[in-house]
C-alpha cells in the first residue's frame, strides 16, 4: 500500500496537488485537493488490462472551467433546491441561482470549486487522504460556519470508501455526494449505453419539468426505471416513456433504497468484465446516464459525447427541504453530519455453465 504525491497545477497562487492511491493488488485512485475530485480510477479486467474507469481530466483548467462536476464532491447541498431558497426556524434563506430560478449542486462555488486542505494517512491495511474545509457563514446563502471533512481511504479488498463528516455552530442544510462519472469499459473504449445496472429500489421521484421532484414517490414496476433486476442503461435512453424524456432521453433520477450497506447498487459491463457495487448510508441515490454532456473537446483523449459516463450519486432525496415526507437534511447546531459510501471494484463470474 502506498500513496504518490506530485503537483497538479496551481489556482489563485496555490498549489493543486494529487494524490494516487495505490494498494497491492494494482487498483490505483487518483484525487486532488481542487474540489476533493477523482481524477482516475485504474482497475482490471477480466483479462487483466489495468485502466481508467472513471472520466476526468489531465490539467487543472479543464476542471475550472467544465461545468460537468466530473468525480467532485458537491455541496453543501447536492441536486437542486427549489426557487433558490428555504426556510429555517420561520427566517428564510437566499441561495445563488444557478441553473434558471433555482439552486443546483452548491451554487456557484459549491465544494466542486474550493481548494481543499489535505492529510495523507498511511498503514497496512489501507491508505487515505483527508480532506477538510471551512464553509463560512453566508457562503452561497446557506447558514453557519459548517467544518467538514472528506476522506477517501482504498484497502487491499479493492475497496474505496468515502467518509463525509460535518458540523455546523447553526441550523443549516447539508447533504453531499460524490460526483465521478463511471464507464466501465476501461479508457472510456466505449460508451455505458451496454452497461447493465441493478438496484435494490421499488421507487424513484416524479420530476417536474425542471428535473425538481414534485414529491410523488412512483412505482418502477414495468417502467424502463425497474432495475430491480439488471436493466441495460440503454433502455431508458431508448424509451419513449416521458420521464426519459424529461431529463434529454435516459436517467436523471432519484431512487428510493430499500435497504443500505447490502449489495444495494451494482454497475457491470460484460465485455470487460468489470463490476462496481456501491454501497451507502444514504437513502437514495441519483442515477445520471451523462446525457447532457456535450461533442467537442476531449476527456483524456476521447472524443467528448453524451453517454460516456454515469453517475452514481448517493446522497438524501433532492429538495427535501421543501417535502416533509422526505428525510431531512438539516442539519442541526452540535450534531453530527456522518455518511459513508462505499465503492467495490470487481470482475464478474465468467462460468457459464
Amino acid at each position: 500500500m502506498k500513496i504518490i504525491q506530485k503537483t497538479f497545477g496551481e489556482v489563485n497562487n496555490r498549489l493543486i496537488n494529487q494524490y494516487t492511491m495505490v494498494n497491492d493488488n494494482g487498483i490505483e485512485v487518483t484525487c486532488i485537493n481542487y474540489g476533493c475530485i477523482i481524477t482516475k480510477i485504474i482497475t482490471p479486467d477480466k483479462e487483466g488490462n489495468f485502466e481508467n474507469i472513471v472520466l476526468g481530466y489531465d490539467a487543472i483548467n479543464d476542471y475550472i472551467t467544465n461545468h460537468y462536476y466530473f468525480g467532485a464532491i458537491v455541496g453543501r447541498v447536492a441536486g437542486r433546491i427549489k426557487g433558490a431558497a428555504f426556510e429555517l426556524d420561520g427566517e428564510t434563506y437566499e441561495l445563488v441561482k444557478n441553473e434558471n430560478n433555482n439552486h443546483l449542486h452548491g451554487g456557484m462555488t459549491g465544494f466542486d470549486k474550493v481548494i481543499w486542505d489535505a492529510a495523507v494517512i498511511e498503514n497496512d491495511q489501507e491508505v487515505a487522504v483527508k480532506f477538510s474545509y471551512h464553509s463560512p457563514d453566508g457562503e452561497e446563502g446557506y447558514p453557519g460556519n459548517l467544518d467538514i471533512s472528506v476522506i477517501y481511504s482504498l484497502n487491499q479488498q479493492n475497496e474505496l470508501s468515502i467518509q463525509y463528516t460535518g458540523h455546523t455552530d447553526k441550523k443549516t442544510l447539508l447533504n453531499m455526494t460524490s460526483h465521478s462519472y463511471f464507464n466501465l469499459s476501461g479508457n472510456f473504449k466505449r460508451d455505458i449505453l451496454n452497461h447493465a445496472l441493478k438496484i435494490k429500489s421499488e421507487k424513484y421521484l416524479e420530476l417536474n419539468e425542471e428535473n425538481i421532484p414534485t414529491g410523488d414517490l412512483l412505482d418502477v414496476t414495468g417502467t424502463p426505471f425497474d432495475f430491480t433486476s439488471e436493466s441495460m442503461i440503454k433502455t431508458g435512453v431508448e424509451s419513449e416513456h416521458p420521464h426519459n424524456i424529461l431529463v434529454g432521453k435516459g436517467y436523471d433520477h432519484p431512487f428510493l433504497l430499500q435497504t443500505n450497506h447490502d449489495n444495494e447498487i451494482i454497475l457491470m459491463e460484460k465485455e470487460s468484465g468489470r463490476t462496481l457495487t456501491v454501497e451507502t448510508d444514504e437513502v437514495g441515490v441519483v442515477v445520471y446516464s451523462g446525457n447532457f454532456i456535450e461533442n467537442g473537446g476531449y476527456i483524456q483523449g476521447v472524443p467528448s459525447r453524451k453517454y460516456l459516463g454515469i453517475c452514481l450519486e448517493t446522497q438524501g432525496l433532492p429538495d427535501a427541504i421543501h417535502h416533509p415526507h422526505f428525510p431531512s437534511w438539516v442539519l442541526e447546531k452540535g450534531e453530527e453530519y456522518s455518511s459513508v459510501t462505499k465503492y467495490k471494484f470487481g470482475i464478474m463470474n465468467t462460468n457459464t455453465n
